[in-house]
């Protein structure tokens, strides 16, 4: 008995040691991105590291607030291009001159909010109906979207482009919501889920009376909330952080987000780490507001056959 408590205090305290420094390695970048921001210019363009700020500044802040200014926000009409007389958008409400990094951020936001919400929905109604519904074709259509996993954005990138001109939607922010709704990996993750359910939970909901659409949101989804919550963090990483697709299909400085906004600013000036470094900061706190928001379903496993009597 002693030996092995020696030995399990032991692993619990090597485990510890290597959590402790994997959490170090993992935080260090965030932790020089934030100290960076406020950093004098002195201090970030010491060929010696300097690890803390010898006096904290908002220069950087202050200059990435009043390098551009922008409408706060654009509430648009959708699809309002089709019928305008100049093809423009026409628009609810346009808010007040703001800092258009302010802007740029709440674009973001919104891109990747909105791609994350319906992403969810459809993959798991998607998902749910692979993994439950026998139709034909059922086992081809599960191929596809496999094979279309392995399929990298920009071999699709024209008929991306063609179908967003086509729909007038090329230079919004729904030109890179739309592409990523329709993600293969999403549609894979809800199918692994779903497989899960027991097939007497569903009987036994029909049988009760319940229509197609109540089983699903009353039954189903409450079953696999810790597949969507995990597939929320991955979608809005994703679309967050698809520089590519966002730099294709903006063009302008009023749809552009954070990142996009950033790269512009550095492309009209020499490179200005300070202005990195305060952009990255303002980025980082939406993705960190999202992970802490649905990190407790990123490991939980499902509750089969979770059954009230």
């Amino acid at each position: 008995m002693k030996i092995q408590s020696g030995g399990s205090r032991a692993y619990r305290f090597a485990s510890v040691v290597i959590l402790v420094i994997l959490a170090i390695l993992f935080t260090f970048p965030l932790y020089w991105i934030i100290t960076g921001a406020f950093k004098p210019g002195a201090d970030i363009n010491s060929v010696k590291p300097v690890w803390w700020p010898s006096q904290w500044v908002p220069d950087n802040f202050n200059n990435l607030l009043n390098k551009r200014s922008a409408n706060l926000w654009q509430l648009a009409i959708p699809f309002s291009n089709w019928f305008s007389d100049n093809g423009q958008l026409l628009y609810w409400s346009v808010g007040p001159e703001a800092p258009a990094a302010f802007r740029w951020l709440i674009n973001a936001v919104f891109m990747a909010v909105a791609a994350m919400v319906i992403t969810c929905l459809t993959a798991a109604m998607a998902g749910y109906a692979l993994a439950k519904k026998r139709f034909n074709g059922r086992a081809l259509l599960f191929s596809l979207i496999v094979c279309a996993m392995a399929l990298p954005k920009q071999v699709i990138l024209i008929p991306l482009l063609r179908e967003m001109s086509t729909l007038k939607l090329y230079g919004s922010l729904w030109a890179v919501i739309f592409p990523t709704v329709g993600w293969p990996f999403g549609v894979f993750l809800m199918k692994q889920f779903s497989e899960g359910i027991p097939g007497e939970i569903l009987e036994a909901s029909r049988i009760d009376g319940s229509s197609e659409w109540n089983t699903f949101y009353t039954v189903v989804m409450p079953m696999i909330k810790p597949g969507i919550g995990a597939l929320a963090i991955f979608t809005f990483i994703n679309c967050w952080n698809d520089y590519f697709m966002q730099l294709v299909m903006l063009d302008s400085n009023s749809v552009y987000t954070i990142p996009l906004g950033i790269a512009t600013l550095q492309a009209e000036t020499s490179t200005d780490i300070g202005l990195l470094m305060a952009g990255a900061a303002l980025a980082s706190i939406p993705i960190i507001v999202v992970f802490l928001a649905f990190q407790k379903y990123f490991t939980q496993g499902i509750a089969m056959g979770a059954v009230k009597g």
